[in-house]
């Protein structure tokens, strides 16, 4: 261990309802539109919500062999590609590293549920026989980090945690501080989630969290929109490649942004609905500036959670104004789930990796459908088109279920 490291993101692997690989979704937040569309994968007709946002490009059999593609569920086919792309991006030839020191830390709300699901039903109409062998290996979450290191040959340090939708934003930052403390110099870190099937869809529209603006598919996601009215469940993943700094320049990779800090906090309040002060959200985006030395006057962009809640919106920009002051309402703030629905636990890894290509590439991604800002969120949102803009640090929030709220600074690298 060799104490307070810095550390690089020198590659990004996407899988999303707006594109694939990382240079994919950049190329999906340019077109400005949403992939948001009725159900296909299910019949969606007993629920109240019917939209979804579905990645439908993505063949298994077009990025892995088909014996290694079969043993694996969608969850974990997202896991094991994105980490692929995210490797080749970052142009790391793993046959000359020594895999001790490079480790896979992933997120996942709901891992392989939706698999299990799939298995059950098969169990309940033709018996046990029916059940596919490679269930127990594919449905608990950690099968995201597992296979990514089985798959990369890598055996540093490997977790996948299921803190709900801020699940793929812990897996970097706690990926980020194994790199600073000198625990790994690589570490393959995001977000995988493939819940689209009838019980996972449905047990989150029976609670009425759902939109169910289901003749208008395209506008239903509307983060900070006055007519919101819940969010509209995506699926996908998204890895980062995070290196230590000096290490990655010796290399001459290609440097996206440089991690700073991170804040992971808890409301300790209520299962679904976040704290109404939004003092522990706030909070974990103090720690993240505090890790990092920053003061907040630095921050140029906030990538929001957004989720196009009744109460997530509101209780996300009072937050902001909490730790900005003043000069919130001058930082230009964005919710992207409008894109490309929210993907769980995978959504907080697609943001950061959004947040990392924007700092490198000056151009901000709006909040699209955001026609009428809700009274109570009154906060720059970049409505409409994106805006070419030089940064130098951003901010992205996530929050999930249980009231758990993290938070990762970034910023330009030198």
């Amino acid at each position: 261990m060799t104490g307070r490291r810095r550390v690089a993101i020198t590659g990004i692997g996407a899988i999303t309802p707006i594109g694939l690989t990382g240079e994919g979704l950049w190329c999906g937040l340019r077109r400005e539109r949403s992939a948001v569309d009725t159900v296909t994968r299910f019949d969606a007709s007993p629920f109240r919500s019917r939209t979804a946002a579905e990645v439908r490009e993505f063949v298994p059999t077009d990025h892995l062999e088909a014996k290694r593609a079969k043993r694996l569920d969608r969850f974990g086919h997202f896991s094991v590609v994105a980490a692929r792309m995210a490797v080749a991006d970052a142009a790391l030839d793993l046959a000359q590293e020594d895999r001790d020191r490079i480790g896979a830390m992933m997120g996942s709300a709901l891992g392989g549920c939706a698999y299990g699901e799939d298995q059950y039903a098969r169990f309940l109409t033709h018996g046990a026989s029916a059940v596919d062998a490679t269930l127990a290996l594919t449905v608990f979450a950690g099968a995201a980090s597992c296979n990514i290191a089985i798959e990369l040959g890598v055996t540093g340090p490997n977790s996948t945690n299921a803190m709900s939708c801020a699940s793929g934003t812990i897996a970097i930052g706690d990926g980020f501080r194994q790199v600073r403390a000198g625990y790994a110099d690589v570490m393959v870190c995001g977000g995988a989630e493939a819940p689209l099937a009838p019980l996972c869809f449905g047990a989150f529209s029976i609670i009425r969290a759902m939109s169910t603006r289901n003749e208008d598919p395209a506008h239903a996601s509307r983060p900070f929109d006055k007519d919101r009215d819940g969010f509209v469940m995506g699926e996908g993943a998204a890895v980062l490649v995070l290196e230590e700094y000096e290490r990655a320049r010796s290399r001459g990779a290609r440097i996206y942004a440089e991690v700073l800090g991170y804040g992971l906090t808890n409301d300790a309040h209520h299962m679904t609905a976040p704290r109404p002060d939004g003092s522990q959200a706030a909070r974990a985006m103090r720690d993240a500036l505090r890790d990092a030395h920053v003061g907040p006057h630095e921050i140029g962009y906030v990538n929001a959670h957004g989720s196009s809640t009744p109460l997530n919106d509101p209780t996300e920009t009072i937050a902001i104004k909490q730790v900005l002051g003043e000069r919130a309402y001058t930082v230009p703030v964005s919710g992207t789930k409008g894109y490309y629905g929210h993907a769980l636990g995978a959504s907080g890894a697609i943001e950061a990796a959004i947040c990392a290509m924007s700092v490198e590439r000056d151009w901000l991604p709006p909040t699209i459908n955001l026609a009428a800002p809700d009274a109570a969120c009154d906060l720059d949102y970049i409505p409409g088109t994106g805006r070419h803009q030089h940064v130098d640090v951003v901010l992205s929030n996530s929050f999930g279920f249980g009231g758990i709220n993290a938070s990762l600074l970034m910023k330009r690298p030198d």
